[in-house]
């Protein structure tokens, strides 16, 4: 059984609520229509309920399948209202909020954060900025987390790993050039996302180039900090650094280069990059020489999922990632 085949049978024995605010482009209302027909979610499409309806019909959808939200209805949105506002964790005023609850992205964040729904999932008619920057303001980060980031997860046939043929890896997407601290703070999300997701015990290694002061300089040095700040703020993840690649992963080169004791060594199930040129290229390495299949990315670091797909996506690329938001949203609560 695959990685996304474990990962849809989980989906399925818990269904979680996925808001779609972007439902009117005809590949969202197909990616959610099937995954919610199919069992792996309830999908909530957010916006003009009569148009969206009407687009249903039209495209050949049982409306049954859909939950429908009307962003125009009144009632609902002041009853979203009063139940925001009236949290200690939220930072838009009611006037504000009334404001940008025009916009079905942001009704369907409200949405999300008072509980109603699990999910937000957009991106194709939205930026990456659009979307986080609605999360941000909306949702909120974690406790103890300050940087948004990603995290992926690949598949690569010719690789022996701790976990088979898994890999997961980040920040390949988000953070450009990360301090110290947003290393750290994007290592205890990956750990956190991973745990949820795939039901791991993370071993997380922060990888330079250099081994435990075999190599110095300033890109050294920060990630040597980020290990440390990250082991202050988590004692209880296993992350650990600074590790060249091959130390992180194999066995034979970290009983070589590795004189301590280390729970992470040879045996790492998440790595995390220094920064995005690194991220990027070893990820496109991977796809083009280990015949990876890459998943994501996933964004991390928010207090609840919030996706933001690719907007070229297929159908099929987008339904496994909504399948993985709903799992990921359902091990985290």
């Amino acid at each position: 059984m695959s990685v996304l085949d474990r990962i849809y049978e989980k989906a399925k024995q818990n269904p979680q609520k996925i808001a779609f605010p972007e439902a009117t482009n005809e590949k969202m209302m197909q990616a959610s229509y099937e995954c919610g027909k199919d069992g792996y979610i309830i999908p909530v499409l957010v916006g003009n309920a009569e148009e969206l309806k009407a687009l249903a019909a039209e495209r050949g959808y049982d409306a049954s399948v859909f939950t429908f939200v009307d962003i125009n209805d009144e009632a609902y949105k002041e009853d979203l209202i009063a139940r925001y506002v009236a949290r200690d964790d939220t930072v838009p005023k009611e006037k504000s909020l009334r404001r940008r609850m025009t916009d079905p992205l942001y009704f369907a964040m409200v949405m999300q954060k008072v509980g109603d729904v699990g999910v937000t999932f957009a991106g194709i008619d939205n930026t990456t900025g659009d979307v986080l920057l609605a999360g941000q303001m909306i949702i909120g980060l974690k406790p103890g987390i300050s940087t948004i980031s990603s995290i992926g997860l690949g598949y690569i046939p010719e690789f022996q790993g701790s976990e088979g043929q898994l890999l997961a890896f980040g920040d390949s997407a988000v953070c450009t050039n990360p301090t110290s601290e947003q290393l750290a703070d994007i290592a205890i999300s990956a750990c956190d996302t991973v745990s949820s997701l795939l039901d791991w015990e993370p071993r997380c290694a922060l990888v330079s180039y250099s081994t435990l002061g075999s190599g110095s300089g300033e890109l050294v040095d920060k990630v040597v900090k980020a290990v440390q700040i990250a082991n202050e703020k988590r004692p209880d993840l296993a992350i650990d650094g600074e590790f060249q690649f091959d130390s992180a992963i194999s066995p034979e080169v970290a009983a070589k280069k590795v004189k301590r004791e280390s729970r992470v060594a040879g045996k790492a199930n998440v790595i995390i990059w220094p920064d995005l040129n690194v991220g990027n290229v070893a990820v496109k390495l991977i796809q083009q020489f280990g015949h990876a299949d890459a998943y994501g990315p996933m964004l991390q670091g928010f207090a609840s999922i919030v996706c933001d797909c690719s907007r070229g996506a297929p159908v099929s690329e987008i339904k496994g990632n909504i399948v993985i938001s709903a799992v990921r949203s359902a091990g985290s609560m």
